[in-house]
């Protein structure tokens, strides 16, 4: 029965996907508009994060994120002797099926690796599944979007890092340093979420040292990589070695410059340090509050999204999206009340709810 009720919310999921709607502008503005533009020939407006003498937008994450499927694209359409410019509808649907298709994948399997319990697992993953942000949010392009996929797995291979059964910490560890780096280039709020997860790897780096020199050097390599990137994308010559050590552009240094200045938060709007917890927790995750503060699941998972929301909360500049990481982290940290009638009630609130915000989002 739950394995058709999951189908059902995959092809929920699939719709809302495919529907035109957009929710905010920076879904484009950050990240496909300026890919499309360096690979199509498409004019393009660039907005202030790259157009600012301190950029304070990565291209690194981009490029995978955006710039392959692109690529791709323009290759199959070459391929099939189309003549002319891809039109950019064809582009803006090849972006929203592969958003669809790296949540349904990416997200969903790491909740299967996360939760050991069968029983657990099948809650949380209907809950998540059935979650309007998952319909919505995460089929959209939004660099946070990309973060709840990469605080997730970053999750997952902590665990298989930790895990002494499994031969491969050392490649776990490397991949780690690798989607770290990722992470932060992606938004600067990502190690947030993984302050109380990474201290399980303090004893195992004193165990075996060998992983942490594997994650160091993976992000030192990373680094320089996006580091270069960034340079050369932002430095209107070819760049050469000694530009990046003179003059490198490191967008995670200018983002954190950026948002520690509070007339530069000011704005874009400025909010009180409980918004997130009092207005847009309970806007993203709706009934399933109640059950966090009633009846939690005291697990890693909570703790990280616990962690994460309490380093956001200190920046004064909170919306509701800044969350997205934490939503399948509550979603399957929350235990569903016993009672029959006050389950029945819940689940009523819960499918109402999201139903509603999910037409008026999509």
């Amino acid at each position: 029965m739950w394995r058709r009720t999951y189908l059902l919310l995959v092809l929920v999921r699939l719709w809302f996907a495919l529907s035109p709607s957009y929710l905010h502008p920076d879904e484009n503005f950050q990240g496909p508009e300026v890919i499309a533009g360096e690979i199509f020939s498409y004019p393009v407006r660039r907005t202030w994060e790259f157009t600012s003498d301190n950029p304070i937008r990565s291209v690194f994450p981009l490029w995978p994120v955006y710039g392959l499927p692109m690529l791709l694209l323009r290759w199959l359409w070459i391929g099939n002797g189309q003549d002319g410019e891809i039109p950019p509808i064809a582009v803006f649907w090849t972006l929203r099926v592969l958003m669809f298709l790296i949540s349904f994948v990416l997200e969903d399997w790491a909740l299967h690796e996360l939760i050991p319990s069968p029983k657990h697992r099948r809650v949380a993953v209907l809950l998540v599944a059935s979650s309007y942000v998952t319909w919505t949010y995460q089929t959209h392009t939004f660099s946070n979007s990309v973060e709840t996929l990469v605080v997730a797995w970053s999750m997952v291979l902590i665990q298989r890092i930790v895990d002494d059964q499994q031969q491969s910490s050392f490649m776990a560890s490397f991949v780690l340093g690798v989607v770290s780096v990722f992470g932060l280039f992606n938004r600067i709020t990502f190690p947030a979420f993984l302050v109380i997860p990474g201290f399980r790897l303090i004893a195992h780096f004193w165990r075996k040292p060998l992983s942490l020199v594997a994650v160091a050097l993976a992000a030192m390599i990373t680094t320089t990589v996006a580091i270069a990137l960034d340079t050369a994308f932002y430095t209107a010559e070819p760049i050469t070695w000694s530009d990046l050590i003179s003059r490198p552009v490191i967008t995670p240094w200018n983002n954190l410059r950026y948002n520690s200045d509070l007339d530069n938060l000011a704005q874009h709007g400025l909010h009180p340090w409980y918004q997130h917890l009092l207005a847009n927790l309970p806007m993203l995750v709706g009934p399933a509050s109640f059950l966090l503060f009633l009846r939690p699941h005291f697990s890693l998972r909570l703790y990280s999204a616990v962690s994460g929301i309490f380093v956001l909360s200190v920046f004064q500049h909170q919306e509701a999206r800044f969350l997205l990481p934490t939503v399948p982290l509550i979603l399957s940290s929350v235990q569903l009340p016993k009672n029959q009638v006050t389950l029945r009630i819940w689940a009523g609130a819960w499918i109402i709810f999201n139903l509603f915000f999910g037409v008026l989002m999509a």
